[in-house]
């Protein structure tokens, strides 16, 4: 917010060409302004190149363990959702979170990536929704859902029904209520290692929780995204000595 309020005040005292060299650098996920080239579109960008914890990631080597159940506590959400330019988002009310051994984990907004920007054993998903929860202390848990070719997908074709037609600020949509719950496949084994963001930033010290039960999306609704954005998921990253749990 005080980024923001620095550019406006800027904005109304530096002629246009000053303004175009303080404008936050755009970023995309291919040429010149794409995943390789992150890191030096902006100095707040560095940790696209310099972290050690990137995500995403490919999973090939576990451990399994005994690991905590994610108690996922969702309830019903009014539909807001906007292109923010990168993907659709889906802005969650207050109220809905889950719970990670003894901790919670409220969400804040879920998105699509296609394809999966996780992989496992070497192998993409045709899509992935990241389900983005932050706790009390300001760490955030993504858990990730993966789409396989399938039956068409219900709550998707509510959001599909919705998409905005312009980029920019999110609308919400009389009438339309949404249950994230009915997303999640009924099985809720997952992998779990330390990650990051998988967009600039690129901030570290993301909790990752990759279910590992695909869920059903139809073709036609994998090719009414792809109208929007055909390729929108960052290359997986190395995994430097990152253990890779499995829960049993």
């Amino acid at each position: 917010m005080k980024r923001t309020l620095s550019f406006l005040l800027c904005a109304a005292l530096l002629p246009a060409a000053a303004l175009a060299e303080n404008k936050p650098a755009h970023w995309s996920y291919e040429g010149a302004t794409g995943p390789q080239n992150w890191a030096r579109l902006e100095q707040d960008f560095s940790t696209c190149k310099l972290g050690h914890n990137q995500s995403p990631i490919d999973i090939r080597k576990t451990s399994k363990a005994k690991l905590p159940a994610l108690e996922f506590a969702y309830s019903p959400s009014p539909l807001k959702i906007l292109d923010n330019g990168h993907t659709i988002q889906v802005n969650y009310a207050a109220g809905s979170s889950v719970t990670i051994d003894g901790k919670r984990y409220d969400l804040l907004q879920f998105h699509f990536h296609k394809p999966s920007e996780e992989k496992i054993n070497g192998r993409s998903y045709p899509m992935v929704a990241h389900l983005v929860h932050k706790n009390a202390e300001g760490k955030l848990a993504v858990v990730a859902v993966l789409f396989q070719k399938g039956a068409e997908n219900p709550l998707v074709q509510t959001l599909w029904d919705a998409l905005p037609k312009e980029k920019g600020e999110a609308q919400e949509i009389a009438g339309v209520n949404i249950d994230i719950g009915k997303l999640l496949p009924a099985t809720q084994g997952y992998y779990n290692f330390a990650g990051s963001l998988t967009t600039p930033p690129c901030s570290e010290e993301v909790n990752w929780f990759v279910l590992k039960t695909p869920v059903d999306m139809s073709d036609a609704q994998l090719k009414r995204f792809a109208h929007v954005y055909k390729h929108n998921a960052r290359p997986v990253q190395p995994l430097n000595g990152r253990t890779v749990q499995e829960s049993l």
